[in-house]
């Protein structure tokens, strides 16, 4: 059962959350560019929750992919990682609205929006996972 439409939707999610933070910036001041990584050195704590939040993530959903005989487990840690990525988006909303020298040219990266593209993946991956689910159980019913 490994190869369900689930599987490829949390694998992607995964790769994306994992791969794409060290790939895209989450944002571009005058002088650099600051990749989540990068805020694992910062002095503040918020800021440092970001890339964990990112890891997390992407441990999760790649965990979630071989629990496929339990399915309302991966149904739960799917709901989770939504919940965590969506923790994360807001986080880096905050951050991005109170960023230092926002008077200064800034622009705002592509990482930013990498929670956004997770969510959509798990909504979809626990759509099919509750799909197979009901199948499961109508099948039990003809029984």
């Amino acid at each position: 059962m490994i190869q369900r439409i689930q599987t490829v939707y949390l694998l992607l999610t995964s790769i994306i959350s994992i791969v794409i933070i060290f790939v895209f910036n989450l944002w571009k001041s005058t002088d650099k560019s600051i990749f989540a990584l990068d805020l694992l050195n910062s002095d503040v704590s918020l800021l440092k929750a970001i890339p964990v939040l990112f890891l997390i993530s992407a441990a999760l959903a790649f965990v979630a992919i071989f629990l496929f005989k339990n399915r309302k487990l991966q149904f739960v840690i799917g709901r989770l990682t939504i919940l965590i990525n969506l923790i994360l988006l807001g986080l880096l909303i905050y951050v991005s609205l109170t960023l230092p020298g926002e008077a200064a040219v800034s622009e705002k990266g592509i990482g930013m929006f990498v929670p956004i593209l997770a969510v959509l993946l798990l909504v979809l991956a626990n759509k099919a996972i509750k799909k197979d689910e009901d199948l499961v159980k109508s099948v039990d019913r003809l029984r």
